[in-house]
């Protein structure tokens, strides 16, 4: 069970926010307009916040920034209407920990707080990492930007999310169903395919050696 902020005007978004994250278990906090949504971000009663950048008093921009500087870790996923490269680059150099436009699924908004609770669970003292290194991968989670051997990657927001929960496990074995958790959420078919699909689609980008299927169990990214 995580505590979650919602800060988001829009009363129909909100609600549904709140009763999804409550069925899973969460307890959530809905807040209307940016102010107060910094004032209860700073509280440190939160686990993660859930912020729209189209506020109003303050938009999610300003949130995010007075957040940061004031020296808060909070996990921070970014949900707007905005969807331009430029909104993105500077919501995740703002120092948001993910980003997602509307519309969006739920169950893919479902992975993503899974994701990024878990990680500020690891490392409380922290908070989410801003780059990670393995298997001659270089992930920088803030830009969203992949490398290999210097040379940038294309990926996809799957492709992106798949990688980032193999590096943050690296050398240890996934199984499918551990990955469609994470990735795809709980509603998705436990017998799709698609773990394979993007598998096979990461060993055309990293190599072909970077990922070890390990028969009957799962997956194994190679540090």
């Amino acid at each position: 069970m995580a505590r979650i902020l919602i800060v988001e005007d829009e009363d129909r978004i909100s609600s549904f926010l709140a009763k999804g994250l409550k069925a899973e278990g969460h307890v959530t906090t809905v807040v209307r307009d940016g102010r107060q949504g910094l004032d209860d971000a700073l509280s440190g009663l939160h686990d993660l916040v859930i912020l729209d950048i189209g506020l109003p008093g303050l938009d999610g921009f300003e949130v995010l920034d007075q957040l940061r500087s004031q020296g808060s870790k909070v996990p921070v996923i970014v949900l707007t209407a905005r969807d331009s490269v430029t909104d993105t680059v500077s919501a995740l150099e703002g120092g948001a920990d993910d980003y997602m436009p509307k519309p969006f699924r739920f169950a893919e908004l479902l992975a993503r707080v899974r994701l990024r609770l878990r990680q500020a669970q690891a490392d409380p003292a922290t908070g989410v990492p801003e780059r990670l290194d393995a298997g001659g991968v270089r992930l920088d989670l803030r830009p969203r930007r992949a490398t290999v051997a210097g040379k940038e990657v294309d990926l996809s927001a799957r492709e992106f999310m798949l990688t980032e929960i193999f590096m943050l496990n690296a050398g240890q074995v996934l199984s499918r169903e551990q990955l469609l958790d994470h990735v795809w959420g709980l509603d998705f078919d436990p017998g799709s395919n698609v773990v394979d699909v993007y598998v096979g689609y990461l060993r055309k980008k990293f190599g072909a050696g970077s990922i070890t299927t390990v028969r009957g169990m799962g997956y194994r990214f190679n540090a």
